[in-house]
């Protein structure tokens, strides 16, 4: 028995890929380094995300799978259920090992699994764009809390930087405790670091009006210092949103021309 570890990222992940290639040794399971339980049983791998392999990798699948096959790979990531590092290593063992496109088969339970996990987040992806609010601060900043079943704010955020493109805003994930920032010119991702004892929770609509203050000051202390280059987190926004991997999402790319 294998159990790998990596560091949560999609690089990590390919890497994890590559690893397991080059020993011929195939994962029994598939977690993050913070998440994992020791076990007496297997051999532990802990695999350092190295960007060079995990280019490789997913070079190989673009030659073998479709952008939207791509996609809803990535998508998968993103889909973070239990079980999901093993889905898409499963998945891409059975793209390396056919000679022809496993795309439409079905009967693989991992083809079918990555199909279905892509449909959900692509869906939960519609629905926070139909459904995020925005509210005011007294410093003309607009700011929504969300708390999506999965990671889709990766996949929001170009709806917003192009609708919203003439004011600041930010959207927090409070289930996952970052949030995208877009300050008139670029989207940064930001974590808010809050004392022990507080915390952001998503605001019922019934309770808005009532907590709106405290919202309105929680947000002005915090964006007041988002230029100082200390709180800048560039691991979290490639962790979160690797631009390599852009091309391959149909919410990164430019509008036709009519």
């Amino acid at each position: 028995m294998h159990f790998y570890t990596y560091d949560g990222s999609f690089e990590g992940l390919l890497t994890v890929v590559f690893e397991a290639f080059e020993r011929k040794a195939w994962p029994t399971g598939i977690e993050p380094g913070h998440l994992a339980q020791p076990s007496m049983f297997g051999e532990h791998i802990a695999v350092v995300t190295d960007e060079e392999k995990a280019g490789r990798v997913w070079q190989g699948l673009q030659k073998k799978l479709s952008i939207h096959a791509q996609q809803a790979l990535y998508h998968t990531y993103l889909w973070e259920q239990p079980g999901f590092e093993q889905t898409i290593f499963d998945y891409i063992r059975l793209v390396f090992s056919s000679t022809q496109s496993i795309e439409g088969h079905y009967t693989a339970p991992c083809v079918l699994q990555v199909q279905q996990a892509a449909k959900q987040v692509h869906r939960e992806k519609h629905r926070m764009e139909a459904f995020v609010r925005f509210q005011k601060t007294a410093d003309e900043l607009y700011y929504a809390t969300i708390s999506p079943d999965f990671n889709v704010l990766p996949l929001i955020v170009r709806h917003f930087e192009k609708r919203y493109a003439n004011q600041r805003w930010v959207i927090y994930d409070t289930n996952r405790r970052y949030g995208a920032y877009y300050d008139l010119s670029r989207v940064s991702l930001v974590n808010l670091e809050l004392p022990p004892h507080q915390r952001i929770i998503p605001l019922a609509p019934e309770a808005r009006d009532v907590q709106e203050d405290s919202y309105q000051q929680l947000w002005q202390v915090y964006f007041s210092s988002v230029n100082i280059p200390e709180r800048k987190n560039p691991k979290l926004h490639l962790r979160h949103m690797p631009k390599r991997y852009w091309k391959y999402l149909s919410e990164k790319q430019p509008r036709a021309l009519r």
